[in-house]
């Protein structure tokens, strides 16, 4: 399943490529306003990355995302490219990529308090209905004596 996030991520990288090196005459724009693109560029390249490398730090991502629209910008600068460095892009970028990593930040909060401040995936805890009715939190196979 992972390869079809990658796939995802790379066509996004892709459609992004095309849109930031294209002649500024073909009018390459998904909205009126060139910022609003750029947020959605990068919000939509930041998810997939995301998604493609679960197991990578939200903020390597980001910072490998915020790199790459510097880079873009850069490129853009250069005369044979004719377009035009932007600063103001990359800051769009960077909203972009701050919003998908805030609502991450915000999905993992919310589990962290729903399980009531245990980090489920390193505890091996999660919420159970015991037969008293009761919500304990209860092993899920870690260590407990009934594995051994």
């Amino acid at each position: 399943m992972i390869w079809v996030a990658r796939g995802g991520l790379a066509a996004c990288i892709a459609i992004t490529a095309v849109f930031a090196f294209s002649p500024p005459k073909a009018g390459l724009h998904v909205f009126s306003w060139d910022k609003a693109d750029h947020f959605c560029a990068f919000f939509a390249t930041t998810t997939a990355a995301i998604v493609s490398f679960p197991r990578q730090r939200l903020a390597w991502i980001a910072l490998w995302a915020s790199l790459a629209g510097a880079s873009i910008e850069l490129i853009q600068g250069l005369p044979f490219v004719h377009r035009d460095c932007d600063f103001w892009d990359w800051v769009a970028d960077n909203i972009g990529i701050g919003a998908v990593i805030g609502l991450m930040i915000a999905a993992q909060l919310r589990l962290w308090l729903a399980t009531g401040g245990l980090l489920i995936a390193r505890t091996g805890l999660t919420k159970a209905e015991p037969a008293n009715g009761r919500h304990d939190l209860v092993p899920t196979g870690h260590g407990s004596p009934e594995d051994r």
